[in-house]
């Protein structure tokens, strides 16, 4: 089982590299990508209806965090148009 969640873990992390990272970091390995986006603490704060992850810019500045976050949210299939 270990294995096969390693194996899942590696095809996982490739997929994002290759469809979802920004160029200026498609050279990263994918250890640096693991140490640099994963392993990454976070404070989470909630407001209301928000919830705000906050994090250090040491290993990702923020203007790349969400270039990467806009690129995984262009993998997500669009919904139909609404019928009129």
């Amino acid at each position: 089982m270990r294995l096969q969640f390693h194996a899942l873990a590696y095809n996982l992390a490739n997929f994002m590299r290759t469809l979802a990272m920004p160029e200026a970091i498609k050279q990263w390995s994918l250890t640096s990508l693991r140490e640099k986006l994963i392993k990454i603490g976070a404070k989470v704060v909630r407001h209301g209806r928000y919830v705000i992850f906050q994090m250090a810019e040491v290993a990702v500045p923020r203007e790349l965090f969400h270039e990467i976050l806009r690129l995984i949210g262009e993998l997500r299939q669009q919904p139909p148009p609404a019928r009129a």
